[in-house]
């Protein structure tokens, strides 16, 4: 697995300029508005990108204009490089005819340490959907590469468990074999816990047990297919001294988001890349503390990005793992907290307290 070494972006919403050197663990943190979500938000941007479904995401999130810093009469292109391993993929979009975005160019890149400067491959321009998997699935110059950052760039995930409604799909009836990977949304729960109870027991072990240390009451997970459709399962569990039926509506907000927590962070394969917006929304504090120790192992695994707000969750960690946003009226700049910055201050306060007390920024 190879690390997302460097992130640089230029025009996309408030971002006029971005390069971002990148760790294990990455936690973003700043005042509402400032620009955080957008840097989560170049994932799911890129994810669409690589579902070809860009003009889909452009249309919906109102056109070029409403994508481009500042409009495109100040930004008429917006680009996209992430430096990962040996490879780096990059591509540039620009306004099209009816509102949508084609490629100005889209390259792939390949660094050989023996040579001081990368092959690059530039595998298309003038098209309105990625060209990375045409170009990873054909015979040629390049193939190997692109399969390559095909690869790498499809194994980073924004995961998003906010929708506790009742119409929320975790607490959907699901397709039991629905289990390759645990859903962004947590669409498949049911059946991915259930997949992990047969195949991996002792991750599984450690699910409910984390589930039990925020949730005293919660003794398991029933889980089992469907009497009436065995193709078919939903989340279901006991409560400790209750015979009585319990599912996905009886959880709260709060208990619901961190089971799908708990299972993104200690399932037994990782994502390469996890990437999160203020997960600690509608937990305990007790929860968030719980969740940060989740966290840290994961990113020894993996490597996560995540954006807070929670003072709680920030003091957690270290201050080398925290991005600090900030928007000066205009665009958003980001800049990594340095320890040796806060060396006078670190002996009688938290990073939290820092932050309050906006020693470090980050603040309205």
């Amino acid at each position: 697995m190879s690390l997302l070494n460097k992130l640089t972006v230029d025009g996309f919403k408030s971002i006029e300029s971005c390069e971002l050197e990148l760790q294990r663990l990455n936690v973003v943190i700043g005042p509402n508005g400032a620009g955080k979500s957008n840097l989560i938000g170049v994932f799911r941007f890129l994810n669409s990108v690589l579902s070809k479904q860009l003009q889909l995401y452009v249309g919906e999130h109102g056109g070029p204009d409403r994508l481009l810093h500042h409009g495109e009469k100040t930004t008429p292109k917006m680009s996209f490089r992430f430096d990962f391993g040996s490879n780096a993929y990059s591509f540039c979009l620009k306004p099209a005819v009816g509102d949508t975005m084609v490629f100005d160019w889209e390259t792939i890149f390949f660094h050989d340490v023996r040579y001081p400067r990368p092959w690059s491959l530039q595998i298309g321009a003038g098209h309105k959907e990625t060209a990375l998997h045409d170009a990873a699935s054909t015979a040629g110059q390049g193939q190997r590469v692109a399969e390559h950052v095909l690869q790498g760039v499809q194994g980073w995930v924004v995961y998003h468990f906010h929708d506790t409604s009742s119409s929320a799909p975790a607490k959907k009836t699901q397709d039991i074999d629905d289990n390759r990977a645990f859903r962004p949304d947590a669409a498949n729960l049911a059946a991915f816990l259930y997949w992990m109870k047969l195949t991996h027991p002792t991750e599984y072990r450690h699910v409910v047990e984390h589930v039990q240390l925020v949730a005293p009451f919660f003794d398991d997970f029933t889980l089992e297919p469907s009497r009436t459709n065995p193709n078919k399962i939903k989340l279901e569990w006991r409560q400790k001294g209750s015979d009585a039926y319990f599912d996905g509506f009886s959880l709260s907000d709060g208990t619901l988001r961190f089971i799908c927590l708990a299972v993104l962070l200690l399932q037994p394969s990782l994502p390469s890349l996890i990437l999160l917006d203020e997960p600690e929304l509608g937990l305990h504090p007790f929860a968030i503390t719980i969740l940060s120790e989740m966290i840290e192992a994961a990113a020894r695994r993996s490597q996560v990005i995540l954006a807070t707000q929670s003072v709680t969750l920030l003091n957690q960690f270290s201050p080398e793992a925290i991005i600090i946003a900030d928007n000066d009226g205009l665009r958003t700049h980001f800049r990594r907290l340095a320890e040796q910055d806060l060396s006078s201050w670190m002996n009688d306060y938290s990073v939290g307290d820092l932050w309050e007390k906006n020693i470090i920024g980050g603040r309205p």
